[in-house]
C-alpha cells in the first residue's frame, strides 16, 4: 500500500509541475501570436482528448513523465501560406525567446505560490540542540557540547532542524570556514565557533549533513512499545503484536526504543528470546531478525515500529507571516533555493561533489510518498524544491533543453542570423545524448540506494 501511495503522490506532483511548465510555453505563445496545435501532460497512447475553439488539441497520456506543447513551426512540415504568420519560426528573436523561457519561469511561480501558503500557513519544526558530538569531527573541532541549540550557521538563522540540514548541505564540497552560532540551553549569551571544511560530502547512499558533520541531536527518549506490526514480518510470525512493552532481549534489559532497534540490528538471523509485557501480563516469545544488506552494511529487522512521542514545548519552533510577508519570503526562498541548487550543479560538474548525489524517479517518489503522510506544508514544501529544480535544469544551457534553445536564439540575435541547421542538429544529438546519460546515471543511483 504504501509504494503504491508513493507511486500516486509522484505522479500528483510531478503532474502538476509538468503542466506549469507547459502552460507557461502555451501561455505565452498564444500571447505572440503562435499557433498551438497540442499541449500535451505526458507521452504515449492518449487517455483523454479535447480540442478548444481556436482548434488545439489538448492531451493527458499514458506515460506522465514529461509533456510538449507543438506549435505551427515551418521546419516541421507544410504550413499554408495563410498561416505562416502564426508560425513560431516566422516570429521575431524576442518572442521565440520569451515562449521558450515561460516554461522555466512558470516553475518558479509555482515554486513562489506553494512557498508563499507554506510560510502563511505557518512552518513547524524542532530546534536543533545538540546531544552527542563525535570525536575528532568538524563539530568537535569547532568546540559544540552537549544541550547547545545552533542558532545559526555561516550567519544564517537555523531556527529548526530542516533549517539546519539545509544550511549544511548548502556546504556540500566546500574547502574553507564553517561557523556555528550557539547559545547553551536556558541561557541567553551566544558564542561563536569555527571550524575547517575540507572538500567536504556525504554518503550518497546514506545522506545525513547533520551525522556526518559530527553532531546527533537531542531527541526525546521513545518508549519501547510496538505500535505496529508488519504482516509477514519476523516479528509477525513470533506472535508479537501492537502494545506490546519490551520488557528485555536475550536477559538484556531495554530502556527505549533506540536500544531495541540497536539491539535488533546488531544480531541478523540470530534469535532473540524475548520478554515483553502486554495487557499487564509478563511474556516470552522468540524472534529471528531477518538480515538485510544495504550501503555496504548488513544488519537486522523484525519488522515493528514505534508510536510518535510528544516533543517539550519548549523545543516547538514555528514561523508564521502575514500575506505580503509570506510573499516576500516565498520570493526570497525560491530564489535562494535556485541558487543552491546551480551551485551544487556547478561543484558536480568540476567534481567536488560526487555525481551519486544525483536523484532519479524512485527517490523522488519515496520522498514525495514521505511528504504527503506528514500533511499538506511538507508536500508544499517537496513541491516547492523540485519545482525550482525543474526549472534551474531546463535552464542548463544544453541543446533539446530550454537553455539550450535560450542559447541558439541568443547567438541569432548576436549574429543576425541563425546557426546553420546541421550545427543545430549536431548540437541536438549531443544534447539529447547527455540528457539520456545524465537520466541513466540518477536511476543507476536510485536502484543502488534502493
Amino acid at each position: 500500500m504504501a509504494v503504491v501511495q508513493q507511486v500516486l503522490y509522484f505522479f500528483l506532483v510531478l503532474g502538476v509541475l509538468i503542466t506549469f511548465h507547459e502552460y507557461g510555453h502555451f501561455w505565452v505563445a498564444r500571447r505572440c501570436g503562435i499557433r498551438v496545435l497540442r499541449f500535451s501532460v505526458g507521452f504515449g497512447p492518449a487517455l483523454l482528448r479535447w480540442h478548444d475553439r481556436r482548434g488545439t488539441e489538448f492531451v493527458v497520456a499514458a506515460l506522465p513523465l514529461g509533456g510538449y506543447v507543438k506549435m505551427l513551426d515551418e521546419r516541421e512540415g507544410e504550413v499554408a501560406e495563410s498561416e505562416r504568420a502564426h508560425a513560431f519560426n516566422r516570429k521575431s528573436v524576442a518572442q521565440r525567446i520569451a515562449t521558450v523561457a515561460a516554461g522555466p519561469l512558470a516553475n518558479f511561480a509555482l515554486a513562489v505560490v506553494a512557498y508563499w501558503i507554506v510560510f502563511a500557513l505557518g512552518v513547524q519544526g524542532i530546534a536543533p540542540v545538540v546531544a552527542k558530538v563525535t570525536p575528532d569531527s568538524v563539530a568537535a573541532v569547532a568546540g559544540l557540547a552537549a544541550g547547545e541549540e545552533i542558532v545559526a550557521v555561516d550567519g544564517v538563522a537555523t531556527p529548526t532542524v530542516q533549517a539546519l540540514s539545509e544550511m549544511l548541505v548548502r556546504r556540500l564540497g566546500d574547502s574553507g570556514t564553517i561557523s556555528f552560532r550557539v547559545v547553551t540551553r536556558g541561557a541567553t549569551a551566544e558564542r561563536e565557533l569555527r571550524a575547517q571544511l575540507v572538500h567536504w560530502d556525504l554518503d550518497p547512499v546514506a545522506p545525513d549533513p547533520i551525522g556526518d558533520i559530527g553532531i546527533e541531536l537531542y531527541r526525546p527518549p521513545i518508549p519501547a512499545v510496538v505500535a505496529s506490526v508488519e504482516s509477514g514480518s519476523p516479528a509477525a510470525q513470533a506472535g508479537m503484536r501492537a502494545g506490546d512493552r519490551i520488557l528485555a532481549a536475550n536477559d538484556t534489559a531495554i530502556a527505549d526504543w533506540a536500544q531495541w532497534v540497536e539491539y535488533v540490528r546488531a544480531r541478523p538471523a540470530q534469535t532473540i528470546a524475548l520478554v515483553i509485557e502486554r495487557a499487564g501480563e509478563r511474556r516470552e516469545l522468540s524472534v529471528t531478525p531477518k538480515s538485510i544488506t544495504a550501503g555496504g552494511e548488513t544488519f537486522g529487522q523484525v519488522g515493528v515500529a514505534a508510536a510518535g512521542v510528544e516533543w517539550p514545548a519548549d523545543y516547538r519552533r514555528e514561523q508564521r507571516y502575514g500575506p505580503v510577508a509570506a510573499l516576500v519570503k516565498g520570493v526570497a526562498t525560491t530564489w535562494d533555493t535556485a541558487a543552491m541548487i546551480l551551485e551544487s550543479v556547478r561543484k558536480m560538474i568540476v567534481g567536488d561533489i560526487s555525481v551519486r548525489h544525483l536523484s532519479g524517479p524512485i527517490t523522488i517518489a519515496k520522498v514525495a510518498g514521505a511528504s504527503a503522510q506528514y500533511g499538506l506544508v511538507p508536500l508544499l514544501q517537496f513541491m516547492a524544491l523540485l519545482s525550482v529544480s525543474f526549472g534551474v535544469l531546463n535552464l542548463l544551457p544544453i541543446p533539446v533543453l530550454d537553455g539550450g534553445h535560450l542559447v541558439y536564439y541568443a547567438l541569432e540575435a548576436a549574429r543576425g542570423r541563425p546557426l546553420s541547421e546541421r550545427i543545430q542538429e549536431a548540437g541536438y544529438r549531443i544534447g539529447l545524448s547527455l540528457v539520456i546519460g545524465l537520466m541513466l546515471l540518477a536511476l543507476y543511483n536510485d536502484v543502488s540506494r534502493f
